[in-house]
Formats: C-alpha cells, structure tokens, sequence
C-alpha cells in the first residue's frame, strides 16, 4: 500500500493483500536458526544475516490481520558481526539482543532495575501459545531477569473472555509472536507482571474484544503486533476497542514499507515504527536509522485515509491520522534473541519486525508509571520532541513519498520514526 504525501490515498492505494494471500500461503520451514552461528573473522567474512516472514504474518482466513514479525533464518546478525569484529556481545549462545543491549540502547538500564513493579502489561495476540509460561521461564532465566510465573501471580494467560482454563486452539505461527513479545516486555521491564490475552482468532473483532478484555482486568499497558488493511469501519473500531483514556496501547506500524494499517492507524494508540540500531562509537554507544529492507519490506509509516488526526499531531503533509509516532528496533538484521519452544526446535531464536518494537514501548511506558487519568498516552512523547528525552533518527526512508517527512527520516518528526526512539522514561509520562 501506498499513499501521497499530499492528498488522500486512492482506494487501490489503501489496499493491502493481506486477505487474499491466505490461500496461497505455506508452512515456513521449522528448521530454525536455534543457536548463534559461529563467525570466524579470520578466515571468511561474515554473511549477512536472511529471515522470513513467520507464519502468522500470511493470515489463514480470509479476513484475519496478519502478525508483524519476521524470523532470522541464516547468515550474521548485528549482534554475531560485532563478536565477529572484534566487539564483545552481551551473549555468546543467543544471535539477537537481549534485554541488556536493549536496556542500553534506550537508556533504560536504570529504571529497569529500579521500575516495573506491581505494574501489568498486557499483550494481546491471536490463538493460544501453550509453551507461554515454559519459554518465558527460558527466557528470563538465561538473561539472569527474576521468574514471572502463574504460580506466583506476575504470568497470566486468559482468552479474550478472561478464561484461564476454556483458551483458543494453538497455533505455532502465532506462538513464534507470542513468544516475541512476551521476551520484549521482560528485556525491557523485568519487574513488571504481564497478562497475556488470546483471541480466538486474528480478526479485528476477536483481537479488539482482546484488548477489552486486557483493559477490564486491569492492565494500564497494552500491545498489539499486527494489523491489515484500513477500512470505512477504522472508526467503529475505534471507539469499540482502543478508546481506552489512561492507558498505553501501543500497535505495530508494519512490516511492508511505505503506507499505512490499521489498528497503527487509530487515533487513540501510540504507533510503533521500526529501525535499525547497531553499536557505535557515539557518546551514546548506539546509532539507528530507518529499517528498510526493500520496496516491499521495512517499516510502516503515511497517511491513514479514514482515521481523524489525534490534536497534538501538528504535521501538514496528512490531512487525517499520521504513522508512526515513536519506534524502536525492528530490523531483522539487527534483531532481538527470543526463545521458542512450539512447532519449532526448542531454542533461541533471532526477531524483528515491529512486532519487536511495539512490546518494547509498552514497556517503556509501564516503566514511566501509571498514565494519567483521561490521557491518551501517545500524546505524552510529542511533548518532549527534539529534546535529550528522544533519540531522534534522521536518517533512512521506508518507500517513495516524493522525498517527503512521510517516508524519509529527518531531524524532528518524521513518518517512519515519529518523533524518535526512547532515552529513558521521561518522554513516556503525562
């Protein structure tokens, strides 16, 4: 899909093939990338790292939204190359980053140890994941993150209807999601509890009754890894599902480059862009830029053509909603460990997409505390835009947008990464 930068997008435009590629879709390979691969500098250079989408991200049904993740099949991530170069990784066995390289990256490290608790995220997916808690444990385990189990109250697995007994039927390819973004949460808030909602499936009213459901059992914080095609009805879901005020929903902006989904596109949630982030000699430690793949693959960013511009968007190039307004890691190159257990060989896995960075800014958002009451928290950032708050990405492009803000990162605000990346919490209050 794409859209102009300076008028409504044509309906073709609009269109995804998220609900026609469904029949044509085939089970991935389940030959994983469990264990890092062994770079040896001295004798080849590295090759560079391939993914494919997971299966969740081609919809089974005809009028299913599509998770945004993709998988690291073969080759070096960042996180191998930089052992590799000589740079010595947080990790040897897992081929992503784990919660210490994010917690760095974003400034994080110190309210992650000191923040979180008795907080809840929620994250909601489709389908039941019954290795949850199991690889979960994997997880928080091996990266040295205290236990979050059912038993002692911070896990909780539900369906959409809050039943923790009655769940939907398991699906491996949205296990692979579920996984990701319940290790997202952890990395980057390992005090928090996290409630995990299942649709019965991947539709709009399934997934939307989810996050209700998250909401009435208390959670302040609640992601959403996936999206489709905008549709006349964006607006009814809207005020049925995501106008929640005091609570942190963030969604995914997508995987497929330039032009716009839904839900990113609601004007009640915080849409998630995706980067780049590798290590650098910068004050910092760490540089980002756009994630782009190809014409086909990158982060999601443009205009909604249905949805109202929130007030505190004060951009011109879109008349109605624009994508994204922050972002986090999400290319694939660069992506994060994950462990998974389900219709895979048990082991550690390389993410991204912005399935990666939605969990993450959820996080990031319970780390900063209880939103407040009557606030729609995607708001809180765009007050702190072009300050030491926000790590602004200027540059990179997701598509073709006649060389605009919409699709071409620049200093402030810009479609692919909104106003920037998290440095701390302090961008996350209000």
């Amino acid at each position: 899909m794409r859209t102009s930068p300076t008028a409504e997008p044509t309906a073709a435009a609009r269109r995804r093939r998220l609900g026609t590629a469904f029949a044509a879709a085939a089970a991935l390979a389940l030959a994983g990338f469990g264990t890092a691969v062994q770079a040896d500098a001295a004798t080849a250079a590295p090759a560079k790292a391939s993914w494919a989408k997971t299966p969740c991200a081609t919809p089974k049904h005809q009028g299913e939204l599509a998770c945004d993740s993709l998988r690291v099949t073969g080759g070096l991530t960042a996180f191998q190359q930089q052992a590799a170069d000589g740079i010595t990784p947080k990790a040897t066995t897992p081929s992503g980053y784990g919660p210490s390289d994010l917690q760095s990256a974003y400034g994080l490290t110190s309210a992650a140890a000191s923040k979180g608790a008795g907080e809840t995220i929620a994250i909601v997916d489709a389908y039941n994941d019954p290795n949850a808690e199991a690889d979960l444990a994997k997880y928080r385990s091996y990266y040295g993150l205290p236990a979050c189990t059912k038993a002692s109250g911070c896990f909780k697995q539900v369906s959409q209807t809050g039943s923790t007994t009655s769940l939907p039927t398991s699906d491996s390819g949205w296990s692979e999601e579920i996984s990701l973004d319940l290790d997202m949460a952890s990395a980057i808030c390992p005090n928090c509890n996290i409630l995990l909602v299942e649709a019965k499936s991947a539709t709009m009213a399934n997934l939307g009754t989810a996050v209700n459901e998250a909401v009435s059992l208390g959670a302040k914080y609640v992601s959403n890894s996936y999206g489709g095609s905008e549709s006349s009805s964006d607006t009814s879901y809207d005020s049925s599902y995501f106008k929640h005020p005091g609570v942190a929903i963030t969604v995914s902006a997508g995987d497929e480059g330039y032009g716009a989904e839904y839900p990113a596109a609601s004007q009640y949630v915080t849409a998630v862009g995706g980067t780049a982030l590798t290590k650098s000699s910068t004050t910092r430690g760490w540089s980002e830029s756009v994630w782009n793949t190809s014409s086909t693959e990158g982060t999601g960013s443009g205009c909604s053509a249905y949805d109202p511009k929130p007030s505190w968007q004060t951009d011109t190039g879109c008349a109605k909603r624009t994508v994204a307004d922050v972002s986090a890691v999400a290319d694939p190159a660069t992506g994060v460990s994950v462990y998974d257990s389900y219709g895979v060989t048990a082991g550690f896995y390389t993410f991204g997409g912005t399935s990666a960075s939605s969990p993450i800014i959820a996080a990031v958002y319970a780390l900063a505390g209880t939103p407040s009451s009557g606030s729609y928290p995607a708001k809180f950032p765009y007050a702190k835009a072009g300050t030491s708050a926000l790590n602004d990405v200027t540059s990179g492009s997701n598509g073709s947008c006649g060389g605009s803000y919409l699709c071409t990162a620049r200093s402030g605000y810009d479609g692919p990464t909104g106003v920037g990346t998290p440095e701390g919490v302090s961008a996350f209050t209000g």
